[in-house]
């Protein structure tokens, strides 16, 4: 088994029109052109509240990332090959343990759709109808055996949604607060 570790350094929410590019131009590296390519695993969901969930990676991350989950002994053309594959697999396992955990949280039922790879540049990642206007941002670091991979987990909703989400999350604290006052 391969020792692997999450952690969550930074969360900002934003219209998406605004943050993301400086959000994201984050993730490369210093020496990387301001166009560079990025690759996201996107997944939608709908429930109590509804949006677009993406983990998104520098492309040079994302084949590092593919590297460890599928092995070192591959050469390097079979790697390339699975790589879609790979990273939609890998999304989908932690985008969907991320917002299960949340709505198991939040005692409210979400339905995902199908994992899908995107590659391009920060405006392509935020490319959806223009009701999914806020975005909220989670810089995240994995560490996968001996590797460091950064990358961000970004929701993106509309307003209702949102509004949705912080009743639930209004309600949850409230009853944590109740449970240890009691």
């Amino acid at each position: 088994m391969v020792p692997t570790g999450m952690t969550v350094d930074i969360v900002r929410m934003g219209m998406t029109e605004d943050p993301h590019a400086a959000a994201l131009d984050s993730l490369r590296r210093p020496t990387a052109p301001t166009n560079a390519t990025l690759v996201a695993i996107r997944q939608d969901f709908t429930g109590a509240f509804s949006g677009r969930a993406l983990l998104i990676f520098p492309e040079s991350s994302s084949l590092e990332l593919v590297r460890v989950v599928v092995g070192t002994q591959l050469p390097l053309e079979d790697i390339v090959n699975l790589e879609d594959e790979a990273l939609a697999e890998t999304g989908n396992i932690i985008l969907n343990s991320w917002v299960a955990t949340i709505a198991n949280l939040l005692k409210s039922g979400l339905k995902m759709s199908l994992p899908t790879v995107v590659r391009g540049d920060s405006s392509q990642m935020f490319k959806s109808d223009e009701s999914q206007s806020l975005v909220l941002f989670l810089h995240i670091k994995f560490e996968i055996s001996t590797k460091e991979i950064r990358g961000y987990v970004a929701l993106l909703m509309d307003i209702p949604s949102v509004e949705e989400l912080r009743s639930l999350i209004a309600d949850f604290i409230a009853n944590a607060t109740k449970v240890n006052r009691s």
